[in-house]
């Protein structure tokens, strides 16, 4: 079929709800709709915030650049008939979010995924001090880890090398990690998986909630690149309905919301009642008192779109479907995730997610991207080496056959040509296993440090986490001894003209921050 045409074929559609009532309930946006009404009052506001809800004196300025009605329904916390109140409109929004995405409670957050990652490490801190986790957890988990005084052991995702791609992680490899956690008398209070993956790589939560909930844990999911997740036929399920006991959902990345805005669902499974009044203080303890009323609204109405835009969803499915038979009928392209069936831990992909294999145009997926940025005005998710991701989000149709277009022209033209003549084809070291970890995280990050050579760090424990990229993985974290090999690997990286190591002293990484030995 031709890409125009498959652009335009019926998509399938899918009633989010289970009966009219429910479908009727999530036509309401009960919070939106109470700034509306409070800004439909021009009250007058001698409280905070400063600009007062208009845009006269000082704040013209203000009014000009996003609109008078932004200040005006930028009202603080504790107001009546807004978020004051058992039944307040704000109630009446988190218990639709939570039965949209089929949790037992959710919590909206200002903060993003960043905060719900560490939302999750202070809550089940209370439940004990071992944390099993996805090695190629978000930095944002491991701060938290480290702030909750969590003790980590780790089970590594499994890792396209040609690509420098980490995916998931198999319900057998977390057994098998959990076993052997327990054999060293470290056996987890809890679990924290990544999926999807930053590539849209899709792990079998179900599998992994079993296993987990065998060896007595609840698991955490960080499904931050999937809150569209369960709101069309052709999407997977949204983690909560499938035994996940915490999900972190990033709404803003691909549901719609403002930037920043986040949820966190609780699920309705065997540790609900232990986990909800520790959520409830971590919430408590990690959010302003300033929460941010636009932000809020956002996430009101992007469940709203969710649950009522099934048929656009369904058109943004087919345009990307249509963007990969495009990519494949190319011979310089191919679609990574066509190879995602190599890997056990892989059960579905994100269809919004579009992961293009550069790798037989002959320049590095960094260069392309840079490239139609500054010439076309064309923002790619991320890069790698060989790929480029292309993200759409839900319910939204881009012009994805004019994307394709200049992709391709871009590969032909001079530019392309004079880079490939310099383009480094060296391949990246495997990953060094990490070193013993000699102290507690916590403790690490808290010590007294120095800065030493690269040479004379070897044998230290970290004070940083360090993680190269690709594939993104941490090769160390504070409180791990930094090992030879490691040493190498993060180097030969950073040598790289494609590969940068985060978390580094220097760009050459050739010192390292450990801790004091006196």
């Amino acid at each position: 079929m031709p890409f125009t045409e498959s652009l335009v074929a019926a998509a399938p559609v899918a009633s989010s709800g289970s009966s009219i009532t429910r479908d009727l309930r999530h036509a309401a946006t009960p919070y939106a709709d109470a700034l509306e009404r409070h800004a439909s009052r021009s009250p007058i506001q001698l409280m905070v915030p400063g600009h007062s809800g208009n845009g006269r004196g000082i704040s013209a300025r203000l009014a000009e650049y996003f609109g008078e009605r932004v200040l005006q329904l930028d009202v603080p916390m504790l107001l009546d008939d807004i978020d004051l109140g058992e039944d307040s409109p704000l109630s009446q929004a988190l218990e639709l979010a939570a039965d949209a995405w089929g949790a037992r409670r959710t919590w909206f957050l200002a903060g993003g995924a960043s905060q719900a990652n560490r939302i999750a490490a202070l809550a089940v801190r209370g439940l004990g001090a071992n944390i099993l986790s996805q090695r190629s957890a978000h930095s944002s988990f491991s701060d938290g880890v480290l702030t909750a005084g969590l003790t980590p052991s780790f089970v590594l995702p499994s890792v396209d090398r040609r690509h420098g791609v980490a995916h998931g992680v198999s319900p057998a490899a977390l057994d098998d990690a959990l076993t052997a956690a327990a054999a060293r008398g470290q056996a987890a209070s809890a679990v924290y998986i990544v999926s999807p993956s930053y590539f849209g790589s899709v792990a079998d939560v179900a599998g992994l909630a079993k296993v987990a909930h065998a060896h007595g844990a609840p698991l955490i999911v960080d499904g931050a690149w999937g809150p569209h997740f369960g709101f069309h036929p052709d999407l997977p399920e949204s983690p909560a309905r499938l035994g996940a006991d915490l999900v972190v959902s990033s709404t803003h990345k691909l549901a719609g919301s403002l930037t920043q805005s986040a949820m966190l669902h609780l699920g309705d499974g065997p540790f609900a009642d232990r986990l909800e009044p520790l959520i409830e203080r971590a919430v408590s303890t990690t959010s302003s008192t300033s929460s941010s009323a636009l932000l809020t609204a956002s996430l009101d109405i992007a469940r709203h779109s969710l649950m009522t835009g099934a048929e656009e969803i369904g058109r943004s499915i087919v345009a990307a479907n249509a963007f990969r038979a495009a990519l494949r009928e190319d011979p310089r392209f191919a679609v990574l995730d066509d190879g995602f069936g190599a890997f056990d831990d892989i059960v579905a992909t994100d269809p919004l997610r579009v992961p293009i294999d550069v790798s037989a145009t002959g320049v590095s997926g960094h260069w392309l991207r840079q490239h139609l940025l500054e010439v076309e005005g064309i923002y790619f998710e991320i890069s790698t080496a060989t790929a480029l991701v292309a993200l759409i989000g839900a319910g939204k149709t881009p012009d994805l056959e004019h994307v394709h277009r200049v992709l391709s022209a871009a590969v032909d033209s001079d530019e392309a040509h004079a880079e490939r003549a310099q383009a480094d084809t060296a391949d990246f070291p495997a990953l060094p296993p990490s070193g013993a970890l000699r102290m507690l995280p916590r403790d690490a990050y808290f010590a007294g440090t120095e800065l030493v050579p690269a040479a004379q760090a070897v044998g230290r424990v970290s004070a940083d986490t360090l993680a190269a990229y690709p594939p993104g993985i941490p090769n160390v974290i504070p409180g791990e001894e930094i090992t030879a090999q490691t040493v190498a690997f993060l180097q030969a990286v950073a040598a790289s003209p494609s590969g940068y190591v985060r978390g580094a002293v220097d760009p050459d990484v050739a010192r390292f921050r450990v801790t004091r030995e006196d």
